[in-house]
């Protein structure tokens, strides 16, 4: 379980971009993070990381509390984190087999980190996860050989390599086809329920949060304005987190095929 209390976060500039975040995740549960551009969501999740370290509050995984640990004890319990990027973060020289092995570096003592020697337990995992994602026949090409589609499965082998204990995903879709970007929320939204995983992603599509999330929380200028079910997205609550806005012709607008029905993106700026 994730559990947030109070986190705020105040860059140098004296710009606020997160205000008295307060909430829970229970094992399991899949959360759609949605908002503006500029909203706080990327701060967000990368405070919960420590990849940008909070001003204020707590923040608890497990009975772990994340924001009182530094340096070992920090490194430690980012290993229980696993972590799914926007651009893939790969090593494009690397394999498919090396990307998803790299999951474990965290796990491997100095002399073999540098020199990449895994465990045979680590490599049937990692054989294992890319039969997951259906990649195993692609165990051996380059990153750098990969589509989109592929390097963002291999973004997800990789973080499960870890055996994480929360996943947080950064707007993966945003450089995917509509089939694509449906078959990795479906992807993730299914490790999730087999691993009984928590897990918030970023997301600026909204019609992809509701269909494989169970809980939407909306974040406006840093702070919650929405926490609710898929179903409880009105307009009206559209509205109150993007800014004023014709949803129906929005959806009208961005609706299309795609082999399959393409589901709208809303990716609106605030106050428009």
């Amino acid at each position: 379980m994730l559990e947030l209390k109070h986190l705020s976060k105040t860059y140098r500039t004296g710009d606020r971009a997160l205000t008295d975040i307060s909430f829970m995740v229970p094992a399991g549960q899949v959360v759609g993070l949605i908002g503006p551009s500029g909203a706080g969501k990327s701060t967000l999740i990368r405070c919960i990381n420590r990849l940008v370290e909070p001003s204020g509050g707590s923040i608890f995984l497990g009975d772990t509390e994340l924001t009182s640990l530094r340096g070992g004890a920090l490194r430690k319990a980012r290993r229980r984190i696993g972590m799914i990027f926007q651009e893939y973060a790969l090593v494009e020289r690397l394999t498919v087999m090396e990307n998803v092995l790299s999951g474990r570096l965290g796990y491997v003592a100095g002399w073999r980190s540098f020199l990449r020697r895994f465990s045979g337990d680590d490599i049937t995992l990692a054989f294992s996860l890319l039969e997951k994602v259906g990649l195993e026949k692609q165990h051996n090409k380059r990153a750098d050989a990969l589509s989109g589609g592929q390097r963002q499965r291999v973004g997800i082998a990789r973080a499960l390599e870890q055996n994480p204990e929360l996943l947080l995903v950064d707007e993966p879709t945003a450089s995917l086809d509509p089939k694509t970007s449906r078959q990795i929320m479906r992807l993730i939204q299914t490790v999730c329920r087999e691993r009984n995983l928590p897990a918030i992603i970023n997301i600026h599509d909204v019609m992809l949060a509701q269909q494989f999330s169970d809980r939407i929380i909306g974040l406006r200028a840093g702070e919650v304005v929405f926490d609710g079910k898929p179903k409880e997205l009105t307009d009206n609550v559209l509205t109150s987190i993007y800014g004023q806005e014709d949803w129906a012709q929005v959806r009208q607008d961005q609706s299309g095929s795609d082999n399959e029905p393409r589901q709208p993106t809303i990716d609106v700026a605030e106050g428009v």
